[in-house]
């Protein structure tokens, strides 16, 4: 009687000993997506900080001592330890709530994730929609001398400037088009596509039938071209639209399939991810942020002030594959495990 009581409770600790890896192994594969993801935000951010509001910069501050030995002013010092914890506190709140939560799926992390990459495209969409609508206007209006009669003199020769126009006139666009993005629920690569098909009609109705041409109407067509080729990259990789050298995967198990997309995402897709962000935006003169600190335009006369913006299309690309490569990998993983799945491959039904 005692031998089989000690020999059902054997299996019985194993269990639970490998229940309590599974789960440990779960909460460290959430952690670590998610704070990626996160970490990918905080770079944008701190790089805005950085470089556009003249902050001390997170590694800065903590090389001159948390600015005990760096000879920063009081106001700089305190920038420095918002800095701090303005980077400290997301990862912490994530790693807290992945504890306090340890029963939810690595799918509906996934799907959580899909829905913030789905927000940040959709948004872009709206801003380069506004932008290229208004920015074009107002080069067709200085094209035709109509600027002074409408806006008056001053305010005339100051939309004339790259820098007034981009913070004055670009920015607020971008934000507003941020905000729609709260509020809609369709990426519009449709509508942006069939937008580029009429701006490049227009122009070969206005050259050959009314021997019209500016140059801001091949900049309108080259800033969304740009934008969707750029902006769908996420949805598509959601999709399975990328081309794939189906060699080897299409005769993978389903476990071998999410092997294969958690291998590829962390050795391929999030490296690649990361050395658009920081080669491009570790220093001012690097190749995202020096257009965008100088508000670069074209060197075509009267175009489109928009050159600038289309460098950060790059940041917009990176960061959006960024946050869809964490959702893989959180959602293969629970893949691997067996995890029931809420609703398979659908991320973007309920996010746009």
């Amino acid at each position: 009687m005692s031998t089989e009581t000690a020999s059902s409770s054997a299996p019985s600790s194993s269990v639970k000993s490998l229940s309590k890896i599974n789960t440990a192994v779960r909460l460290g594969i959430r952690i670590f997506a998610l704070s990626v993801a996160a970490m990918g935000m905080l770079f944008v951010v701190n790089n805005f900080l950085n470089f556009w509001a003249g902050w001390p910069g997170l590694l800065n501050f903590i090389a001159s001592g948390f600015g005990s030995s760096g000879g920063l002013s009081a106001n700089a010092q305190m920038l420095g330890w918002l800095q701090v914890l303005l980077n400290a506190l997301p990862i912490a709140a994530i790693v807290y709530a992945v504890l306090r939560t340890p029963n939810i799926s690595m799918h509906m992390d996934a799907d959580r994730l899909s829905a913030l990459g789905a927000y940040i495209i959709r948004s872009s969409f709206w801003a380069v929609l506004f932008v290229g609508l208004v920015d074009g206007a107002i080069s067709f209006l200085r094209v035709e001398g109509l600027l002074p009669a409408l806006f008056g003199t001053d305010l005339a020769d100051q939309l004339g400037r790259a820098s007034f126009r981009g913070a004055y006139v670009h920015y607020p666009l971008v934000a507003l088009g941020f905000i729609v993005g709260l509020f809609t629920r369709t990426l519009g690569f449709t509508w942006l596509a069939l937008l580029i098909v009429f701006a490049e009609l227009q122009i070969v109705l206005s050259r050959f039938v009314f021997s019209y041409e500016q140059a801001f109407m091949g900049d309108l067509v080259r800033f969304w071209y740009a934008s969707l080729f750029l902006f769908a990259s996420s949805y598509t990789l959601l999709e399975e639209g990328h081309v794939r050298v189906d060699i080897l995967y299409n005769n993978f198990s389903e476990h071998g399939k999410a092997w294969s997309n958690i291998i590829g995402s962390l050795l391929l897709g999030l490296p690649v991810c990361w050395v658009i962000l920081t080669l491009g935006m570790w220093s001012p003169s690097n190749l995202i942020n020096a257009p965008m600190l100088s508000y670069e335009v074209t060197q075509s006369g009267y175009g489109m002030y928009v050159k600038y913006l289309m460098a950060g299309f790059l940041m917009i690309y990176a960061l959006s594959m960024l946050v869809q490569f964490c959702a893989m990998i959180l959602d293969n993983a629970g893949t691997v495990i067996d995890e029931p799945e809420t609703h398979p491959h659908h991320k973007y039904e309920t996010a746009v």
